[in-house]
């Protein structure tokens, strides 16, 4: 059951997201990915192809996202892409070197893919019980004063990481993927802002939300963002992969969240 701060949080999170996704001075300068909706409700509950009999200004719903944008043109093959991806996502998968390679499943995938939208570079998941195994959760946890709201979270051991790490928060795991050489050779990698990790989530699916080609091994579970909830930084938003929801909960949350970690430009 929610709390009070998660009902109230919840009200607002999609606009608000939404709005500061489309403010220029908060985007990257790549771009920023669709949400992947390709189909449009007939006025009747079901999903058709869009159109303007079903979202022009006459329709029920007018105006639906299916009809505009990066999903539409991928729907009418009229977007070029780097790379490949579901709808108008368009990402590379990376091997360990941090080099393009043909994107994989299974226990071990490609470790690394690149969003050539947005020019993030996002860690994929493992199945093997190593590290970045998808299960493993975490508490949120930073002793930066100037990005942790004032409350720097919880660093006890709460949480599942495989014994990978002495204690499961997320500073230690960013720590211990930075490792020399790191990550795809990069030591850089940090905990996703809110609205980046928002951008991975592909709203035309369910359960995950989000591409699996290109990001195999994601727990329909919540994945924590760094960015503390500002009515009380005891909190940090997170996002839902079984839908893209987002939600504030305790940064000691028991039993922790996972943590999906990113690298380039913040935003």
């Amino acid at each position: 059951m929610l709390n009070a701060i998660q009902r109230n949080a919840s009200r607002f999170l999609v606009a608000g997201l939404t709005i500061g996704l489309l403010l220029s001075s908060a985007a990257p300068a790549a771009g920023l990915n669709d949400t992947g909706q390709q189909t449009c409700d007939d006025g009747f509950g079901a999903l058709v192809v869009c159109t303007v009999a079903n979202t022009g200004d006459a329709a029920t719903y007018p105006g639906q996202d299916g009809r505009y944008g990066r999903d539409a043109a991928a729907t009418a093959g009229a977007l070029t892409k780097t790379g490949g991806g579901a709808a108008g996502f368009d990402f590379t998968a990376l091997n360990a070197t941090g080099a393009p390679t043909t994107p994989t499943s299974g226990a071990t995938p490609h470790p690394c893919v690149r969003d050539n939208t947005t020019g993030l570079t996002w860690e994929v998941k493992t199945d093997d019980g190593s590290l970045r195994d998808k299960d493993w959760t975490y508490t949120w946890y930073s002793t930066d004063g100037a990005t942790n709201g004032g409350n720097a979270g919880n660093n006890s051991v709460t949480t599942t990481c495989g014994g990978t790490l002495a204690s499961c928060n997320t500073q230690d795991y960013i720590a211990a993927v930075n490792t020399a050489p790191g990550l795809c050779n990069f030591t850089d990698w940090r905990l996703p802002s809110v609205r980046e990790l928002q951008t991975l989530v592909h709203y035309g699916a369910l359960n995950p939300a989000i591409d699996t080609t290109y990001i195999p091994n994601t727990a329909s579970h919540q994945h924590w963002s760094a960015l503390s909830y500002g009515p009380d930084p005891a909190f940090a938003w997170s996002i839902y992969f079984v839908d893209g929801s987002g939600i504030p909960y305790h940064k000691s949350t028991f039993g922790g969240f996972r943590a999906r970690l990113v690298r380039g430009e913040q935003f």
